[in-house]
């Protein structure tokens, strides 16, 4: 008995295992993508709160510090409560704006897994394995 090889795919076959291959590394590729969207999205709510904290505090702080302005002239214990407040919302808008910029600072680039896995292939693509 004759025993039969098998049947190589051909050339219609071969395009499309190729077709397969490059539909699924775009799928992998934009799966990528939507995730980093998502950590991106997240990031900026984290800023928008750290950001919103800043203005809340500076806004207290000038609001304070001008009350204290007004108030000098009356009685001397409501200077120090006024001002001691004042220095509180003061201390808070450093305080705040030292810990946004440390924030900013240790964030990763956007979408830096992504083009480190395009460049992968690109490297991989170019050597051939």
């Amino acid at each position: 008995m004759e025993q039969e090889s098998p049947a190589s795919p051909g050339l219609l076959g071969s395009f499309r295992t190729l077709g397969d291959a490059l539909v699924a590394t775009l799928q992998d590729r934009l799966e990528l993508v939507s995730v980093e969207l998502q950590e991106e999205k997240f990031r900026l709510i984290q800023i928008f709160v750290w950001i919103s904290a800043a203005v809340f505090s500076g806004m207290m702080a000038i609001t304070f510090a001008s009350l204290t302005l007004v108030y000098y002239c009356w009685e001397s214990a409501r200077l120090a409560v006024l001002g001691g407040l004042a220095l509180l919302y003061a201390g808070a808008l450093v305080a705040i704006v030292v810990s946004l910029r440390r924030f900013l600072a240790r964030q990763p680039k956007p979408f830096a897994a992504t083009l480190q896995e395009i460049g992968e292939d690109r490297s991989c693509i170019r050597t051939g394995s």
